[in-house]
C-alpha cells in the first residue's frame, strides 16, 4: 500500500483505547501498518495536521492528506476507506 496511515492518540483517551485494537485488527486483515503517534509527546503534529480530537486517523499519499477520520472508527469503515488506496 503506497499510502501512510497514522492514528494520532493521547494517553487516557477512552476513544483512543477503543481505537487501538480496531487498528490491530485492520492491520492483520489488510496487511497494512497503522502508525500510532502520541500527540502529547509529539505536539508539533497538532498544528501540522490541524488535529482537533483524538483519535484521528490520517491517510497520506505522497505526504498529502487524502482522508481524515475523527473519533472512533469501526473496522468496517476503516477497511472501506483504505480499500480506496490500492
Amino acid at each position: 500500500m503506497p499510502v501512510r496511515v497514522i492514528c494520532f492518540y493521547q494517553p487516557g483517551c477512552m476513544g483512543c483505547m477503543e481505537q487501538s485494537p480496531i487498528n490491530r485488527e485492520v492491520e492483520k486483515k489488510m496487511d497494512v501498518t497503522i502508525e500510532e503517534i502520541d500527540v502529547v509527546k509529539n505536539p508539533q503534529f497538532i498544528q501540522q495536521y490541524g488535529l482537533k480530537v483524538t483519535p484521528t486517523i490520517i491517510i497520506l499519499d505522497k505526504n498529502v492528506v487524502k482522508e481524515r477520520l475523527e473519533g472512533v472508527v469501526q473496522a468496517e469503515q476503516l477497511e472501506a476507506t483504505l480499500k480506496k488506496y490500492p
